[in-house]
């Protein structure tokens, strides 16, 4: 999966704004619509699907949302602040 980073310096989104910025990002790298697959909210630690993060052993290295995201054709993942918002995307293609 690619991964674009998003420095935002003397900016603190809220969830809202990051998933906008993350949007508009993936429409222009994807070019066109993109399906957005999974994400991840650290500061809230809320993710999406919810409990994709639970490990079934004692050493996961791929964080939950990722690997969801991977194991659905997701093709770009968008960081946002080191990690403080991820979200993962796919191309509409199929979909439309």
């Amino acid at each position: 999966m690619k991964i674009t980073i998003l420095s935002l310096t003397g900016i603190a989104p809220d969830f809202s704004t990051a998933k906008q910025l993350a949007d508009a990002n993936a429409d222009i790298l994807l070019n066109g619509e993109a399906i957005l697959l999974s994400w991840y909210d650290r500061n809230r630690d809320f993710e999406s699907p919810s409990h994709v993060n639970e490990c079934h052993n004692t050493n996961c290295e791929t964080p939950g949302y990722i690997e969801y995201a991977n194991n659905r054709g997701g093709t770009l993942q968008v960081d946002i602040d080191k990690g403080r918002f991820v979200f993962c995307y796919r191309p509409l293609g199929e979909f439309s």
